[in-house]
C-alpha cells in the first residue's frame, strides 16, 4: 500500500504530478483550482525531481508554453478553471492538430461568463466536443473522488502519450476543494533525454541526429488533400479510443428499470439516490461515465434494451443528456431519456434526484411499460 494522506483534490493533483515524473507545469491562478500551483510552489519539486513549475502571465501564455514543451516529448501539464480553459481553447486546438501529448485539468466553476466560483459541470460540451475550432477530440477523464484526482494524473499522461493527443481531467470545484483520504502513488523518475529519444524520437524535437530527417511540429498544412488525410487519421485515432479506452462504473444496473447517468460530484449524490429509490421499491441503477470521451455508448445501448428510462443528472442545464439520447436512439430503443440538474453552483441532493425521477417517469412507474417517443 502506498502512502496515505488526507488531502484536498487540488493538492493531490500537484502531488500526483510530481510523483508520476511530470517534467513541467505551466499555469495561471484562478479559483477554485489555485491550490494546484500553490501546492507545487510550496513543494518546490525543482529541488526534488527537477520539475519545472512556472506561473505564466496568462492562460494564453501557459497553453502556448505547454505546446512548446510538449513538442520536445516531455510530460507537461496545466490546470485552470472554466473561464481560463476558454482562453486556452485556441491553443488546445493547435496542440490537437500538432498531435502533441499533454495533460490539461479543468476544475469547473459556474458560468457563463465570470459566473460564480462555486462548482459546476457546464463545461461538458466544451471538453468532449472540442471547445476550440476544427474536428478534434480530447481524451476526457471525470474523477468523482480525491483518489481519482490522484489516479487520473498518471492515467491521463499514459493515454495522452498512447494516442499523441491532449488529455483532460474534467473535475469540478467540489472535488477540487473537498478533503479525503488518498493513497498516493510511488515516485516515478522523470524520463531521461535518452529515454525520450527512444520513446518519442520519431516525432519529438529532441535535436536532429545525422540518422534521420528533422522533426517538424506544426498544425499547419497548406495542401488541402494532405490536410484531409491528417483529419482522416485523427478520426481513426478517435475511433480507436472508443474501442480500446472507454471506462465506466455500473452500479445495480443488471435489474434496473431506470438508469441514472451521472459523473463527478453528481455521481456521488446519485449513488445515495439509488439507495433511497431502492428502499422505496424502485429498481434504479447508476451508470457513471469515467471517460466522457470516449463516451460509454455501448453499455448505454445494452441497458436501453431493457430499461424504461434514463435520467441524466448534471450540474448544468443538460449537456451529457444529448449523448445519452443519441446512444439510446442508435440502439433502436424507445426508452425515454430525461434530464435533471441544478445550476449556479448548487449541488442537487439525493432526495431531489429521486423526486425528479418519480415525477419525470410517473407514466412508466404507473403503467410499468416503456413509452414510445
Amino acid at each position: 500500500m502506498g502512502e496515505l494522506r488526507l488531502m484536498k483534490g487540488n493538492e493531490v493533483l500537484a502531488e500526483a504530478a510530481i510523483r508520476c515524473g511530470c517534467d513541467g507545469y505551466f499555469g495561471y491562478p484562478i479559483t477554485p483550482q489555485s491550490e494546484v500551483m500553490e501546492t507545487l510552489m510550496a513543494r518546490q519539486p525543482w529541488n526534488e525531481t527537477g520539475m519545472t513549475v512556472l506561473q505564466a502571465e496568462s492562460e494564453v501564455a501557459s497553453i502556448n508554453m505547454l505546446y512548446g514543451a510538449a513538442a520536445t516529448g516531455k510530460k507537461v501539464m496545466t490546470s485552470s478553471s472554466s473561464p481560463g480553459i476558454s482562453l486556452m481553447a485556441e491553443g488546445i486546438s493547435y496542440i490537437a492538430g500538432a498531435e502533441l501529448p499533454c495533460l490539461i485539468v479543468n476544475v469547473q466553476r459556474g458560468g457563463p461568463g465570470l459566473g460564480t466560483i462555486q462548482p459546476s459541470q457546464a463545461d461538458y460540451f466544451q471538453a468532449v466536443k472540442g471547445g476550440g475550432h476544427g474536428d478534434y477530440k480530447m481524451i476526457v477523464l471525470a474523477p468523482s473522488s480525491v483518489q481519482e484526482m490522484n489516479d487520473f494524473v498518471d492515467l491521463g499522461f499514459e493515454l495522452a502519450f498512447k494516442y499523441r493527443n491532449p488529455a483532460m481531467i474534467l473535475a469540478d470545484g467540489a472535488i477540487g476543494q473537498m478533503m479525503e483520504k488518498v493513497e498516493l502513488a510511488d515516485f516515478k523518475p522523470r524520463w531521461t533525454k535518452e529515454e525520450i529519444i527512444e520513446k518519442h524520437g520519431k516525432w519529438a524535437t529532441t535535436g536532429k541526429p545525422a540518422s534521420r530527417k528533422k522533426n517538424i511540429v506544426t498544425s499547419l498544412e497548406m495542401d488541402s488533400s494532405r490536410m484531409e488525410e491528417n483529419n482522416l487519421r485523427f478520426q481513426e485515432k478517435y475511433k480507436k479510443m472508443e474501442v480500446e479506452d472507454v471506462r465506466y462504473e455500473a452500479i445495480k444496473c443488471d435489474d434496473a428499470d431506470f438508469v441514472i447517468v451521472a459523473f463527478g460530484t453528481s455521481s456521488r449524490v446519485c449513488l445515495k439516490a439509488v439507495e433511497i429509490a431502492r428502499a422505496k421499491g424502485l429498481k434504479v441503477g447508476l451508470l457513471r461515465p469515467i471517460t466522457l470521451f470516449p463516451f460509454p455508448n455501448k453499455i448505454i445501448k445494452e441497458l436501453a434494451r431493457k430499461a424504461a428510462g434514463f435520467l441524466s443528472v448534471e450540474m448544468s442545464a443538460g449537456q451529457m443528456v444529448e449523448d445519452i439520447k443519441l446512444a439510446v436512439y442508435e440502439a433502436g430503443s424507445n426508452a425515454r431519456v430525461d434530464h435533471f440538474g441544478r445550476m449556479g453552483g448548487i449541488i442537487p441532493t439525493p432526495t431531489e434526484v429521486v423526486d425528479a425521477l418519480e415525477e419525470k417517469f410517473s407514466w412508466e412507474l404507473s403503467y410499468g411499460v416503456k413509452r414510445s417517443y
